[in-house]
């Protein structure tokens, strides 16, 4: 899977090969979306089941990486830090021991919880993890066509309902695995967005688009996604809404414009709102003509001080020009924000 326990290194391969996935019946079926959720046939165990926090968290740090052995030294690493006890290696042994006997009780060393050279792994064909079923569908989705690709990405976003590992508020490790997560979420929403979008589900593009706005403001991605497909569901008021709260963001925390291809869709959806018969486009249709005629006046003055500065006035009436078309651009967004 993608998500990796940042510096963990894989140790020793255990005994023999790993069963090849889907030969046996998962033993453990497991949600870390959210908070964690362990089921043993029809058996929820909980923390106190598995023995308490330090259990938890080597199961979690072992799910995290679900088929690949961790070394006992790199758990030690991620339970303590620097701060370490005194025989921290038996004291780890001790807590798998007890995690051993929780999720495969009677079963010994042959159950999903392996031992390797100097590390322990789970079995993947043993474990069933919903982090696991949303990777596989994020990665099936990205090299599918929009119609194959747009329900997987919807089920997949189902499982993403919440942030990864929960219950872990104080841990480094699953900080840095809750960002990693929240990215890969962001990825399926904007390629279930564009996928919305080319399948002609325009409601849903824009909706999804939001979603991804609102923990992400300065995604120019999702701003392209929501104003495109507003554009095209014929909503260009809604589009222009759009467009100026993402000029406004990237000009506030950027300094810059959002990119050609937005504002080329700002320019045909303020012609065809300026080309209704209601009352706002009569006035945005008027605006539109003031602004060009403001903009050639410019544009006219800006010759005449190239060709002839010895004119007087030229430099008060470029002034005037320019002061003139920021009174006309401020106008239109007002205008646009009072609908």
């Amino acid at each position: 899977m993608a998500a990796v326990v940042p510096g963990t290194a894989a140790v020793g391969t255990a005994s023999g090969s790993a069963p090849q996935e889907g030969l046996r019946q998962p033993a453990l079926s497991v949600e870390i979306i959210g908070g964690l959720v362990v089921r043993r046939g029809d058996t929820v165990l909980t923390a106190h089941d598995l023995g308490g926090p330090k259990s938890r968290q080597i199961l979690e740090i072992l799910l995290l990486q679900l088929g690949t052995p961790v070394s006992k030294n790199r758990l030690i690493e991620l339970l303590w830090g620097n701060a370490a006890p005194k025989g921290a290696v038996p004291t780890l042994e001790s807590y798998v021991s007890v995690l051993r006997r929780s999720l495969q009780p009677g079963l010994g060393k042959s159950g999903p919880l392996k031992t390797t050279t100097g590390g322990y792994w789970l079995d993947r064909a043993m474990v069933d993890l919903d982090l696991d079923r949303f990777e596989a569908l994020l990665r099936k989705a990205e090299q599918a066509a929009p119609a194959e690709a747009y329900p997987l990405l919807r089920r997949a976003l189902d499982m993403a309902g919440a942030p990864l590992l929960g219950d872990e508020l104080l841990s480094d490790w699953a900080e840095n695995e809750r960002t990693f997560h929240a990215s890969r979420v962001t990825a399926a929403r904007l390629l279930a967005a564009e996928s919305a979008a080319r399948l002609g589900r325009l409601d849903e593009a824009a909706a999804l688009a939001q979603v991804v706005l609102a923990g992400e403001p300065l995604n120019e991605s999702a701003w392209s996604i929501l104003i495109l497909a507003l554009e095209e569901a014929g909503r260009p008021v809604e589009g222009l809404q759009a467009y100026e709260r993402c000029r406004r963001a990237m000009a506030a925390e950027l300094g810059c414009a959002p990119g050609p291809g937005l504002q080329q869709a700002q320019e045909r959806m303020l012609l065809a709102t300026a080309g209704s018969e209601d009352e706002f486009g009569q006035v945005l249709g008027a605006l539109l003509d003031l602004h060009r005629h403001v903009a050639g006046g410019r544009s006219r003055s800006a010759g005449t001080l190239r060709t002839g500065p010895g004119r007087s006035g030229g430099p008060a009436e470029s002034a005037g020009l320019a002061e003139a078309g920021n009174i006309v651009q401020r106008y239109l967004r007002l205008a646009l924000a009072a609908v």
